[in-house]
């Protein structure tokens, strides 16, 4: 059995508490990502996806029930202390690329790397390294501005890879590429959850980039609707699948 890697148990989420209006965007959410796991999120606008994506990963915390990642509860952590927790364990990719334009390429691959005060030298190896696997090598001494948005997505991946996280959280990483470009950085996820044994979860609206995944959880009005393994189907048929999904939540709403 593989390893547990990330642990929801009965997380609720409420904003404005003690306010006249209160609002619970998730409610009573459990679910267990494990070792190789490649996870995808989907729902309507407005149903809770990014509220549990970060809640699950440190970006904000649960109101209720507890979070642990690589067996520790993050509830549990100070501030100083899960800064480090997230550089240590966790990597991120956003729609937005979110580089740093005053920095070049390289210096912002190392950007979790300077945070944790790693040694110059390594650093500038650890860059070398992973940016010539993502393809972005001759574009170290560039700023990010010089760069087209497929490039600016790798350096944001290779910046996520940098500290060799287990789990990579992918918030609609392909919002804002091309066709070409989003079937590029899907592809540069497989390998990295097949042969590198990351684990991915990745919140998308797209049925076919969800196709890349193993598992879909569809989420509706802050609960877990529906839940999806790909098991042995095709990507054709799993993708067909996510769309009958999709399709029949629609309709819900529609009724």
């Amino acid at each position: 059995m593989s390893d547990i890697i990330l642990s929801a148990q009965r997380i609720t989420k409420t904003y404005g508490i003690g306010t006249s209006h209160p609002f619970t965007a998730l409610t009573d959410v459990s679910l267990d990502l494990y070792e190789k796991d490649f996870v995808c999120i989907m729902g309507p606008s407005g149903a809770g996806k990014s509220t549990l994506v970060n809640n699950l990963s440190t970006i904000d915390m649960p109101t209720k029930g507890k979070v642990y990642i690589n067996g520790t509860e993050v509830r549990t952590l100070g501030e100083q202390e899960i800064g480090r927790f997230r550089y240590e364990n966790l990597g991120f990719i956003f729609q937005e690329f979110n580089l740093l334009d005053a920095l070049t390429v390289r210096e912002n691959i190392v950007v979790p790397l300077a945070l944790a005060n790693v040694p110059y030298d390594e650093m500038d190896e650890r860059a070398n390294e992973i940016a010539k696997r993502l393809e972005v090598d001759k574009l170290l001494d560039k700023y990010p501005n010089e760069c087209s948005g497929g490039q600016r997505q790798r350096i944001a991946i290779a910046r996520a890879l940098i500290t060799n996280p287990k789990l990579i959280i992918a918030d609609e990483p392909t919002g804002n590429l091309d066709s070409k470009n989003s079937h590029e950085v899907l592809e540069l996820f497989r390998e990295m959850n097949e042969k590198d044994g990351v684990t991915i979860m990745m919140v998308t609206h797209d049925s076919e980039i969800a196709s890349y995944s193993h598992k879909l959880l569809y989420i509706k009005d802050g609960v877990i609707e529906t839940s999806l393994e790909r098991g042995d189907m095709s990507q054709k048929d799993y993708f067909h699948k996510i769309v009958d999904i999709n399709s029949a939540e629609s309709q819900k709403f529609m009724d």
